[in-house]
């Protein structure tokens, strides 16, 4: 067992205190209270603790989390929320660094209050500067190759990040419905996200892709304001174009179709997931696995984000 992400607040049962867990305080909207993910790999592992990052090892692949509360954040220039997101990603990249895991796979982010306006900015986007600030400072690019990720607002606790990392770099894959995140134009804030659409581990038998927090955006910019059904609709629009140019750059024939995968989808208003929950089983189907949770999706004006994996080992419990 490489880690646990537990979503809700339910009892999650025992968790061994080795193994790294990030809790996240997103309601999860049917079933029980709470859902755990459980990571696993094949052989010896490595358990340690630097800093603040918690993680667990494999020859090939790590799982870290940890979490900063924004109230024990030094005031000073910028946000609390900016210094949080950029002290957690310079620690997660000093890890790294230090035990031979450059590159960064998949990257999951929450905090509360995404959308709030607070010391002069929207906190999406004093994430997305306190993020890019530390991606630089670790040597890392910010364009091109950088991870999967998703960054949701939760109902509450501190800003939260768990993750995965290779030996060897994954390929990054880009939707050419969009425009790639990191060359949004400055009206979505002076610092672009920095993530990839998708991220492809080719190193890994069989091949494991992640797919980004997906949403309805064509181009940069957000369709269908206030319809949550034709928001899914377009998410799926844009997973299946993720997943057709993964198709392209995946040797010997690796293919991931829409019901290969499993799925956790972001419900903004709890009172939208018939609608959303319907427009997923028309693309999945009944077996695929999906969680609805309720968060609050970067843009004020989305809806439903929809995130997908595949070829990977995942319990959902």
């Amino acid at each position: 067992m490489l880690g646990i992400a537990i979503l809700g607040d339910g009892d999650a049962g025992l968790v061994p205190p080795a193994i790294p867990t990030a809790r996240i305080a997103t309601p999860v909207l049917e079933g029980p209270q709470s859902m755990c993910e459980i990571w696993r790999t094949r052989g010896p592992l490595e358990t340690g603790l630097r800093g603040r990052v918690r993680y667990r090892c494999s020859d090939t692949m790590l799982f870290g989390a940890l979490e900063i509360g924004e109230g024990a954040v030094p005031v000073g220039g910028a946000s609390r929320l900016q210094h949080a997101t950029e002290a957690a990603y310079r620690e997660v990249f000093g890890l790294l660094d230090e035990k031979g895991y450059r590159a960064l796979f998949r990257a999951w982010n929450y905090f509360p209050g995404i959308n709030d306006e607070a010391d002069g900015s929207e906190r999406y986007r004093q994430f997305n500067a306190g993020r890019q600030e530390a991606f630089r400072a670790g040597g890392r690019s910010t364009t091109g190759h950088v991870p999967a990720a998703c960054a949701l607002g939760t109902a509450g606790g501190p800003f939260t990040l768990y993750f995965l990392a290779l030996r060897e770099a994954p390929v990054a894959i880009e939707n050419p419905r969009q425009v790639c995140a990191y060359h949004y134009p400055q009206q979505y804030g002076p610092r672009s996200p920095t993530f990839a659409r998708a991220s492809l581990a080719l190193s890994e038998a069989p091949p494991v892709l992640f797919v980004s927090g997906t949403a309805s955006i064509v181009g940069h910019r957000t369709l269908h304001p206030a319809d949550v059904v034709a928001q899914t609709e377009e998410s799926f629009r844009n997973i299946a174009a993720v997943l057709a140019e993964a198709g392209r750059v995946a040797p010997d024939g690796t293919r991931f179709g829409l019901r290969d995968l499993s799925y956790k989808v972001y419900v903004r208003h709890p009172a939208d997931l018939g609608a959303v929950r319907a427009g997923v089983r028309e693309h999945v189907g009944s077996e695929a696995p999906v969680v609805f949770v309720q968060a609050d999706v970067c843009r004020a004006d989305l809806l439903v984000e929809i995130e997908a994996s595949g070829g990977h080992a995942v319990e959902e419990a």
